[in-house]
């Protein structure tokens, strides 16, 4: 009777084969998005000079490779945790001539590019590392390769040996060590990055100094026409050439930027920042693309820039709280306009 019920099955299901296709997916873009996690974090964490601009400050790219391989890996992991649990159910039954095939090929295809992910990562590190790749980051780099490797091609030789195993105590086992190590990477990559809300206040005080710098160019251009400082800032204001006054991030709470003549070619800028301005030089790779495998970002990217002596965005470095920055106008770096001759 058995027998019979078999036959009578279709070879082939619909439900079966997109879940197939769903942890073929989903499961290879956990993958990619974890080591790019892991190595962006890990660039964060141990910058190389080599790789570096020397700069006071913060800048959102640093960390948008971080922000992405997050995001990526917070949606797609679950994702892939709960496709694969329903795939297990159903292979664990008894399937079709067809459905056993597109088991075994989902199988051979995550070993496969798993394999490749690898191979290709471990040829990349150790160029970089014959390169000059300082050697703490590459050997953690390696590692958290090999063990990816190890945990997806352990657990899925597993399951191709033993499709129908019950039990499911080695799966759980593999799949709580797979959770664990997510998790701790997640909440390592928030320690290095900071909260969302210290993310905000950063962003919120790079905008402040980017608003401070439009202000002071617009200053300078004005004594440049017409060799007088503005009374105050709504003198800059011009509708002509589409130039306004800047808003601060936090208007509605009363922020404002504050604007003072000191002498004829000296002036303040003053502006409350949330957080200190971060110090030190910071690596800088390609601004956080997450790349589509088997192609990781190692940090190593041809656009880097070399140390600045001296750094940039120096003359701009706060603290918490209300900050004015005095500035005096050269006049033989920025000489008055000439005069137009009638």
């Amino acid at each position: 009777m058995d027998t019979s019920t078999n036959i009578m099955r279709p070879k082939l299901s619909a439900r079966f084969f997109f879940l197939s296709l769903g942890v073929l997916v989903s499961l290879i873009t956990s993958v990619v998005s974890f080591l790019n996690l892991v190595f962006e974090t890990l660039n964060r964490r141990f910058p190389d000079v080599l790789n570096a601009n020397y700069m006071y400050g913060y800048s959102t790219y640093q960390y948008e490779g971080i922000r992405t391989a997050l995001s990526i890996l917070i949606i797609f992991f679950p994702v892939y945790l709960l496709v694969s649990y329903f795939w297990k159910k159903y292979a664990e039954k008894e399937m079709g001539r067809i459905d056993e095939i597109i088991r075994k090929w989902v199988i051979y295809i995550i070993l496969f590019l798993s394999s490749l992910v690898v191979v290709i990562d471990l040829v990349a590190l150790v160029r970089y590392f014959v390169s000059g790749e300082i050697t703490t980051r590459f050997i953690l780099k390696v590692v958290a390769v090999l063990l990816s490797l190890f945990l997806v091609g352990a657990y899925y030789i597993y399951r191709l040996r033993a499709p129908r195993d019950t039990t499911g105590r080695p799966g759980m086992i593999f799949g709580g060590l797979g959770i664990v190590l997510v998790v701790a990477t997640i909440i390592w990559s928030f320690a290095i990055m900071g909260s969302p809300g210290k993310q905000r206040m950063l962003r919120f005080d790079d905008r402040r100094v980017s608003d401070l710098q439009n202000i002071q160019y617009q200053v300078i251009n004005y004594w440049q026409q017409k060799e007088k400082l503005p009374t105050t800032l709504e003198e800059l204001a011009n509708p002509l050439s589409g130039w306004a006054l800047p808003v601060p991030p936090q208007f509605e709470k009363g922020e404002t930027y504050e604007y003072r003549v000191l002498a004829p070619t000296t002036f303040e800028l003053c502006a409350t920042f949330a957080l200190p301005m971060p110090k030190g030089w910071q690596e800088y790779g390609k601004g956080g693309i997450i790349r589509p495998m088997p192609m990781l970002d190692y940090g190593y990217g041809g656009d880097a820039s070399y140390p600045y002596p001296g750094g940039m965005n120096e003359s701009w470095d706060h603290e918490a709280g209300r900050t004015c920055f005095e500035r005096t106008i050269d006049k033989d770096l920025f000489p008055p306009y000439p005069k137009p001759t009638r």
